[in-house]
């Protein structure tokens, strides 16, 4: 039996998220989809973390067992010929037969794009939040800054999460100015139902000025949902990156200098 890992880009606008779902087509039964007519099984999708639905990714990774012979760098190619122009295959490898794409994460890197100009875009209509009033980018640098070390992250959860603990170890916060975008950057140990998002809608009412930088603390310290702002859109969201101590998806897919860069995004 061999392992494979699968590097995963797709548009979630159309999918009811990453996970099987009764109320829609997700992105793990289209990609079995593809899987049984190259194969003729469905094999079992082990991913690094759900998304929602309508939240993207750039570099979702995901395992599955098999005994096909296929060569592990060709599968990506053959998957891509069978899966629609919204989910692409952008790396596959073979891995230790204990290698686990959930638990044996390192670090999750998601961004929340806004775009923060007095018309929304035609093109990036569905992957990033349209708000045309100023928000003030030293407001929401502040607040970003307190996310960053190990808290509770009770406040920025969703009612339906079933984290057994909502410690998190943050290690990049920031927001960067591109044109007319502002694009939060964040990258973690791990990440609660909804977290990054909640997170996001907190310092959108600081950027707006209705709230304190400080309003973050508060809500860290109380740990009450109460207490934190209103959960963002999700087709602001994507997943960027995530690393291994076998591989790191940025340097995988775009080389080392690229994943130096905070700033780089390989897509408009």
């Amino acid at each position: 039996m061999r392992r494979i890992a699968l590097v995963i880009e797709y548009d979630g606008t159309n999918y009811v998220g990453w996970q099987v779902q009764p109320n829609g087509i997700s992105v793990q039964e289209t990609i079995g989809g593809a899987f049984y007519k190259l194969i003729g099984e469905r094999p079992v999708l082990h991913a690094s973390g759900r998304t929602d639905s309508g939240v993207h990714a750039m570099a979702q990774v995901a395992h599955f067992d098999t005994e096909c012979g296929v060569p592990a760098d060709k599968f990506c190619y053959a998957l891509n010929t069978r899966l629609p122009s919204d989910i692409r295959i952008k790396a596959s490898l073979e891995t230790p037969p204990d290698w686990h794409a959930r638990f044996d994460v390192r670090e999750k890197h998601y961004i929340y794009r806004i775009n923060n100009a007095p018309h929304a875009s035609a093109f990036t209509r569905n992957t990033a939040l349209h708000m045309h009033y100023p928000l003030d980018e030293q407001r929401l640098q502040a607040a970003a800054k307190l996310f960053l070390g190990e808290h509770d992250f009770n406040a920025f959860k969703s009612v339906g999460s079933k984290a057994q603990t909502t410690v998190r170890t943050v290690f990049e916060s920031e927001w960067v100015r591109r044109g007319d975008e502002l694009i939060y950057h964040v990258a973690g140990s791990g990440f609660l139902y909804n977290m990054v998002r909640i997170m996001v809608g907190t310092m959108i009412r600081i950027g707006q000025g209705f709230e304190e930088p400080e309003t973050v603390s508060r809500a860290l310290s109380g740990a009450e949902r109460s207490l934190a702002g209103d959960t963002a859109p999700a087709h602001g969201l994507t997943l960027r990156r995530v690393k291994y101590d076998l591989f790191d998806t940025e340097k995988l897919l775009f080389g080392s200098e690229a994943a130096k860069d905070p700033a780089f995004i390989p897509f408009i």
